[in-house]
């Protein structure tokens, strides 16, 4: 009877398709002689060291990142291209077989997160060097429940930091991801080496209903320098109507010149250098 309840009981702990880590298995009773021996007799699956699944169910990466998020309350969320891409706007079609996720982490995470999805990469970043206030880790903390009964529709919206709620999947999951105010901010980060300027652009010109008063706040808090002025840069470029509306004073943005496109031009306002030309394919 007892192992019976303790078995009914994983499947509200552990949804088809999640993953658990051994130390959440743990807080809620299960130890690691039990969980080897679900595992021995196929009521448990072990697709990486530290981490446990119901048998019978794929595992896509939205479901590691919602266990992350709300199972194992990691202050981790989908940012830069990858939430770009989640909300629309991203532009580029993906080329091989392997798919990257830009994760942004406030945290160091598991070394199985890699490990579980084979066709699926995730970029670890850490949100510490763009933002100094853990917004990650209290969004968290308030995210619903995996088997809340809330209904979707109060469940979506924004919260502190430019983060926001992104429903996933048939039952509505709830992910933590950017906004795209965040997210671009996230891209900017990844100039020149990991992104292309005119990657860049091209995101740019989709960038038209941004909210104004969501930019203003991150801009304010953001720490990098050259993020900040690459985002001016780029907003007075392609002038859409938000950009009106930024208070650019309030916003620090450093001295002295940065070197961001090698062997490129400097832009004497906003003291970057940046490609002779973009656009010019």
């Amino acid at each position: 009877m007892h192992r019976g309840q303790k078995l009914n009981l994983l499947q509200h702990l552990l949804p088809e398709g999640m993953v658990a880590s051994a130390a959440r298995l743990r807080e809620r009773g299960y130890s690691s002689a039990l969980c080897s021996k679900y595992v021995a007799n196929s009521w448990l699956n072990q697709p990486a060291r530290g981490a446990y699944s119901r048998p019978g169910a794929k595992t896509k990466w939205q479901h590691l990142i919602i266990s992350l998020q709300s199972l194992m309350h990691q202050p981790v969320a989908i940012g830069g291209l990858s939430a770009l891409e989640l909300q629309r706007y991203g532009h580029y079609v993906r080329m091989g077989s392997e798919q990257r996720v830009f994760l942004y982490s406030e945290a160091r995470l598991a070394k199985w997160v890699n490990e579980i999805e084979p066709l699926v990469r995730f970029e670890l970043r850490n949100a510490n060097k763009l933002f100094a206030e853990p917004f990650i880790t209290r969004a968290v903390k308030d995210l619903p429940s995996h088997d809340a009964l809330t209904p979707p529709s109060e469940r979506s919206r924004s919260v502190a930091g430019g983060l926001t709620h992104y429903s996933w999947g048939e039952r509505e999951w709830q992910m933590l991801i950017s906004t795209p105010e965040r997210a671009i901010l996230e891209f900017l980060d990844e100039l020149p080496d990991q992104q292309s300027f005119q990657h860049g652009a091209d995101l740019f010109t989709g960038l038209s209903n941004l909210s104004p008063r969501r930019l203003q706040q991150l801009l304010q808090q953001c720490k990098s320098v050259k993020v900040k002025r690459l985002f001016m840069w780029f907003a007075e470029r392609n002038q859409h109507a938000w950009l009106k509306h930024l208070d650019q004073s309030a916003i620090d943005l450093g001295s002295g010149k940065r070197v961001i496109a090698k062997g490129g031009r400097l832009d004497t306002k906003y003291q970057i250098t940046v490609p002779e030309a973009l656009d010019s394919h």
